[in-house]
């Protein structure tokens, strides 16, 4: 089993130690957090040893997951991958395009294996269709929260929009030929809301929107392409693949038949794929666990992420 330990015991730090305390691949040494009063609670309450240093936890593990405010996750990378060991690092991977590029050359130098946690990725639902989203024309993602402190150190972008950002970008084969933005900061002393128009080279338009100060909560993805609709409900965990093809030359009563502007008969089917209910943060960490022992790039690399806070940069530098 691989030894890990977790840097940072917030809201998301709790989730991770908790799956990792329960893991068959991963053994669990302990954790560190500046706050001696979620040291003590997490002691007691769950029996997670606490380091009193980064450092001190970072020698007696394998693998070291970050999950501390994105204030710090370059220099806690930077710890662990000069110790020569494997990182997973909560999105983004970090607060700079200069950082995220120094987190990838020092873990390619050293030889060792980083993932960033674009969760979605893992999402039951998106899982499910992910292999028939093949060459989207348009895509139209909507990500709404409410109002909550908690990550609002950073841009809307970069809080929610980004996990929209990574889900497109790997859809996407294309390199990006112009980015339209607008946001407000309504609450914040950063956007709280904001619209993005990505243009990709091979004529693929995807409109994201990410607010924070929405009244109810979505998370929806819709991807358009040829003969196809897929939407995407990465909340509620639901699917709907809309497909078209030519009309059989005999059909029955129950099916769905128009003809186009050309007098081209088609036929419309629905699919229902089967979504496998797992827990997506599970799933990321096993996922990066058996990319550590393959010796191969996991999906979700930490030139994947260094790439999405790329685009979330140029993204937020439109709003001004």
């Amino acid at each position: 089993m691989l030894k890990i330990g977790v840097l940072g015991a917030g809201h998301l730090g709790k989730i991770h130690l908790q799956v990792l305390a329960a893991s068959s691949v991963y053994s669990l040494i302990g954790f560190y957090d500046p706050n001696p009063e979620v040291q003590t609670e997490l002691f007691k309450t769950h029996g997670y040893k606490a380091f009193e240093s980064p450092e001190k936890l970072i020698a007696v593990c394998d693998v070291i997951d970050i999950v501390t405010p994105t204030l710090f996750h370059f220099d806690m990378a930077m710890l662990a991958l000069n110790a020569k060991k494997h990182v997973f690092i909560e999105k983004p991977i970090a607060t700079s395009d200069k950082e995220a590029e120094a987190i990838v050359t020092l873990a390619n130098k050293n030889g060792v294996i980083g993932m960033v946690g674009h969760v979605e990725r893992f999402n039951p639902a998106f899982k499910a269709v992910s292999a028939s989203i093949t060459e989207p024309k348009f895509i139209e993602t909507h990500r709404l929260a409410e109002f909550n402190p908690r990550g609002t150190d950073v841009s809307v972008v970069l809080d929610l929009m980004i996990h929209d950002i990574d889900i497109i970008l790997s859809v996407v084969k294309s390199p990006i030929k112009n980015i339209k933005a607008s946001g407000v900061a309504v609450i914040s002393e950063t956007p709280d809301i904001s619209n993005a128009r990505i243009e990709f080279e091979n004529g693929c338009v995807a409109n994201l929107t990410a607010s924070r100060i929405s009244l109810k909560k979505m998370r929806k993805s819709r991807f358009f392409q040829k003969n196809a609709y897929i939407s995407v409900d990465f909340l509620d965990k639901k699917v709907e693949v809309v497909k078209i093809k030519n009309a059989p030359k005999e059909s029955d009563d129950f099916s769905l038949l128009f003809s186009n502007a050309e007098g081209k008969r088609k036929q419309i089917y629905f699919e229902n794929p089967k979504i496998i209910k797992r827990n997506a943060i599970q799933d990321e960490l096993e996922h990066f666990a058996k990319a550590i022992k393959m010796k191969k790039k996991p999906n979700i690399s930490l030139k994947n992420g260094a790439k999405a806070l790329e685009i979330a940069h140029k993204i937020i530098s439109c709003i001004g």
